[in-house]
């Protein structure tokens, strides 16, 4: 029983009838199966038919036979653990690999030694291969360094670049209010339902207005400071015409045209000067004309957004303003009534070199009033 190859051991019982030896069984010996092997191999004890019993293998072919279709699935049939060697299970464990991983060519699915050779084979190509980095929405890795870009200036950036770091060399006195536009919401939304009307009216063409009829009292205002050489140096130079400059986002970058003489302007020649500008503007085309000369500007950031600006000045300027958005906010009224109110906030910064803080607030109430009472800018209009 313990060579190699299939030995059969008969257990001899004599028949009186036929007066000949038959063996009683036939077992197979297989001396290089491992007691796991084994183990599989066994039939289980409920399985094994009883000499007793000789109807019990019609009983399991008719259970078979009447067993469904469905259960011959492959894909339902629980996977037999794979059949080995001892010197291949050995390898195995040396390997550290799996054996329900490798797939046995030997008989009834035994694994071979090829089989596990030519599997550590496959793992190890795979692993070899490069890992790509996959994209992903988290947060940037923080172990990696900062990746810099150097980019030139556009023109517009590199002359805006020069403007502001002289201006921002200059003391700025900074004033903010809060102003009702209900009035004057109500009159611009009349006038632009006109059926005259051809040319939209903006909050911002009525303050263009209101601060040209306010500079003509705090003509300061509209001047610019020369710090040249010479014995009278540095002297304020004061402006008669009021080219008061408008900011505009533009796909170039900020550009400040100026609407040229506004106080011999109607608030309708005013508003289609702007959009004059502002086409250009957007199209790159705007003429040095239209870019210099300004003598006070007026940003409208509340288009965009925004409550409150601090604004800088511009080098060749003494005042400038700013708007934010229009918002609509409970208040009282004269008899204490909650009403609706339509704001916006007036940002001012002025030249503290030769403005006091009293002369900007003084302009900015001048301005205030024109603009809470429409009534009052018509009749200053010429």
């Amino acid at each position: 029983m313990g060579g190699q190859g299939n030995d059969s051991v008969f257990l001899p019982f004599r028949n009186t009838e036929a007066e000949e030896e038959k063996p009683l069984c036939d077992i197979d010996v297989q001396s290089n199966i491992s007691p796991e092997d084994e183990a599989i191999l066994a039939p289980p004890a409920e399985q094994a038919g009883s000499p007793s019993d000789p109807q019990q293998p019609q009983k399991a072919q008719e259970l078979q036979l009447e067993a469904p279709e469905e259960s011959k699935d492959p894909a339902l049939v629980e996977k037999n653990p794979a059949l080995a060697t001892p010197a291949v299970r050995g390898l195995l464990k040396e390997l550290n690999v799996n054996i329900t991983d490798v797939t046995g060519t030997g008989k009834d699915g035994r694994v071979t030694k090829d089989d596990v050779q030519k599997f550590i084979a496959a793992q190890k190509k795979w692993t070899d291969q490069p890992i790509l980095p996959q994209p992903t929405r988290g947060f940037p890795s923080t172990n990696q360094g900062q990746l810099e870009r150097p980019i030139t200036l556009t023109p517009v950036q590199s002359q805006m670049f020069k403007t502001m770091t002289k201006s921002l060399s200059i003391p700025h006195f900074l004033y903010a209010d809060e102003i009702d536009v209900t009035a004057l919401s109500t009159l611009r939304q009349r006038l632009n339902h006109q059926p005259s009307s051809t040319q939209r009216l903006s909050y911002l063409h009525f303050v263009i207005k209101a601060v040209s009829l306010a500079l003509e009292d705090y003509s300061l205002l509209n001047a610019r400071v020369d710090t040249g050489i010479g014995e009278d140096a540095p002297k304020i130079v004061m402006r008669e015409k009021h080219n008061i400059g408008v900011a505009m986002d533009t796909p170039q970058g900020l550009l400040v045209p100026n609407v040229k003489d506004v106080s011999a302007r109607s608030i309708l020649d005013i508003a289609s000067e702007v959009s004059r500008l502002q086409a250009l503007a957007k199209d790159g085309k705007l003429s040095v004309t239209d870019l210099t000369g300004g003598t006070i500007t007026v940003s409208n950031v509340g288009s965009i957004g925004g409550t409150y600006v601090a604004p800088v000045l511009v080098q060749s300027e003494v005042a400038i303003l700013g708007i934010g958005k229009a918002r609509t906010v409970p208040a009282f009224d004269d008899h204490d009534r909650v009403v609706k109110k339509d704001v916006m906030n007036f940002s001012w910064s002025a030249d503290h070199r030769v403005v006091d803080g009293a002369t900007i607030a003084r302009m900015a109430e001048r301005v205030r009033a024109f603009v809470e009472e429409p009534a009052l800018m018509m009749t200053r209009l010429r």
